[in-house]
């Protein structure tokens, strides 16, 4: 069945494959993006793929924003909280505002989109809530005390939220990915992955986008209304839970 998804962070890496797959999958997709105009306009001359542009950290513009989407498409019946930013820095050098602007983001965030969504699920006795967490929400991560503490909140948030929705047929799961071949850990200096990150995996490479979205199309299908506060993993090994 068709049905209207929007996608946090949908224009690029992770976002952008999940974003595809659930169009191919012939679902009515919007995705939001934050800043990089040139590359969401790009990825919506490709794709034809509404774009939308808002801070998920701000609850208001949030609000606006779904309104915008559900004007245009319909209510959405589908959303996946997958707009992440990190500010990486070792504990004792970070600095406040590196802190919130991570929790808000990648943790607020879930909150301020999930509730402007969440009644209409209710009235309807639908809806599919996916969450992006991560690794290192599972494991943590050195210079990443922000990041892990968020991703972590976003497991919580998931297992708590599915005990609410069940009864509505709503489902609310998590995906936690490993190191996966976006632009983002591309960039980092071929020896670094090769001698350092990629030997920590077990099977040997990195993740590709569309296998994390792979499991978001599996999830958000109405066959799948079983699987509610459940965490997937999909690391390739390297952390197992």
């Amino acid at each position: 069945m068709s049905r209207v998804a929007l996608v946090t962070g949908g224009t690029r890496g992770i976002g952008a494959a999940i974003s595809m797959a659930l169009r191919n999958a012939g679902h009515r997709v919007a995705a939001t993006y934050a800043g990089n105009e040139e590359k969401a306009r790009a990825f919506h001359e490709v794709t034809g793929i509404s774009v939308h542009k808002w801070d998920v950290s701000d609850y208001e513009a949030c609000g606006k924003g779904i309104a915008k989407v559900q004007d245009e498409l319909g209510p959405v019946e589908i959303l996946v909280n997958n707009a992440g930013i990190t500010r990486d820095a070792m504990f004792h050098k970070m600095t406040p505002q590196q802190w919130h602007e991570v929790l808000s983001t990648n943790l607020t965030g879930l909150f301020n989109m999930t509730h402007h969504v969440w009644q209409g699920m209710r009235d309807r006795s639908f809806g599919r809530v996916i969450n992006i967490s991560s690794i290192n929400g599972q494991k943590g991560q050195m210079g990443q005390a922000n990041y892990s503490a968020a991703k972590a909140g976003d497991l919580g948030f998931t297992k708590a939220l599915a005990q609410e929705g069940a009864a509505k047929n709503i489902t609310v799961n998590a995906i936690c990915p490993g190191y996966i071949g976006t632009e983002m850990v591309l960039a980092v200096p071929e020896k670094v992955l090769k001698e350092r990150i990629i030997p920590q995996i077990p099977v040997g490479r990195l993740g590709d986008p569309e296998e994390i979205a792979r499991i978001v199309v599996f999830l958000v299908d109405d066959d799948a209304g079983f699987i509610t506060g459940s965490t997937i993993s999909a690391n390739g090994g390297q952390f197992v839970v």
